[in-house]
């Protein structure tokens, strides 16, 4: 090991407090320690791209929920692409791409269990962290197996422009349905219509989403896939058809809440429109759930990348010094497109 590559640096963003409401910059710390060292059988990955998703808000809460909580300075948790730097590991060389757990910090070290390999001359190694990885098999499994649409049904789905939304719906046009987005402003529902190739988007920001949810859906909704919950839930469920399907992937709208919402007790008219219209609504952790079908989606999912049939957006932040801003941002919804921090360099140091 050269005297460069012995003074290289770890740069870690660990959880300094537990948020109350929204995260803010006093929740994280940027801490710096030594490279950690490889043992026999280890390997050393030096990050590349790191994935920031919304789910890692439920992780900085102690509540208990179907994965640990990130401990008060524990590095805070985070899928990655990642060099291999250093490898102690028969199966693994220096230089190999691959998809790991490494969390919001320079470096890290695997015994090569959980590590997915990738094609060394991969084009976007990233696309690992978005369209295939967790975000395009959440996608494609809980509208296929979960939503199960059929063509000619109307399908909505919220978040529509972010990593699994944008994904749902094109996904839902090749099945030949009518996909009905919804998305934060102007620009993004415009990118979903004339990209994406939805028949229309509606601005949650409107104040008469429910109104024109009605409108775009003469037919009703047959498949509602739920990333937020909240309002448009509630706009969502008056025009539910009889046995329409809810995949349930994320309550985004809901993670920074610390009371419970305003209004009468929504339960009620939930449950009962469950019971009345047979509505199917389940809840899914993907890799729990569809990790064993992986292999099922990723052989579709670049079929139809490569024939154009999906559009993929990335929102790159350069600098692992801006992943505690992007993911604030990501929060408020302020991403355009999966978001990823590009922590290093692609190229081996």
């Amino acid at each position: 090991m050269t005297q460069i590559q012995q003074a290289h640096k770890n740069r870690q963003i660990v959880l300094a407090s537990r948020p109350f409401g929204a995260p803010t910059a006093d929740n994280f710390n940027t801490i710096e320690t030594d490279r950690p060292q490889p043992k026999e059988g280890e390997v050393l990955l030096r990050t590349v791209y790191l994935s920031l998703d919304p789910y890692m808000r439920g992780r900085m809460s102690d509540a208990k929920s179907y994965a640990d909580p990130v401990e008060i300075n524990e590095v805070m948790v985070g899928g990655s692409v990642c060099r291999v730097e250093v490898s102690n590991h028969s199966k693994y060389q220096v230089g190999d791409w691959v998809v790991a757990f490494g969390g919001w910090q320079d470096y890290s070290i695997s015994d090569g269990e959980n590590l997915l390999k990738l094609d060394r001359n991969i084009p976007n190694p990233s696309y690992a962290l978005g369209i295939l990885g967790m975000p395009g098999l959440t996608a494609y499994m809980g509208l296929l197996d979960i939503g199960q649409p059929k063509a000619g049904e109307t399908v909505v789905v919220a978040a529509a422009t972010g990593a699994v939304g944008s994904l749902v719906g094109q996904i839902a046009k090749i099945k030949g349905c009518k996909v009905i987005g919804i998305a934060g402003g102007s620009e993004k529902c415009q990118y979903a219509v004339d990209t994406l190739g939805f028949d229309a988007c509606l601005d949650h920001y409107s104040d008469d989403l429910a109104k024109q949810l009605t409108q775009v859906c003469v037919d009703g909704i047959d498949v509602y896939f739920e990333n937020v919950g909240g309002k448009i839930f509630d706009a969502v469920l008056p025009i539910l058809n009889s046995s329409a399907r809810i995949p349930l992937c994320g309550l985004i709208s809901q993670y920074n809440a610390t009371e419970l919402p305003q209004g009468p007790d929504r339960m009620f008219s939930l449950m009962g429109a469950l019971l009345v219209k047979r509505i199917k609504m389940q809840g899914f952790i993907v890799f729990d759930d569809y990790g064993h079908r992986y292999n099922e989606f990723s052989e579709a999912m670049v079929a139809w990348l490569m024939a154009g049939k999906i559009h993929y957006k990335e929102h790159l932040v350069d600098g692992i010094e801006n992943t505690v801003t992007a993911f604030i941002g990501l929060l408020e919804g302020k991403n355009f497109g999966k978001l990823v921090v590009r922590v290093g360099p692609d190229s081996l140091t």
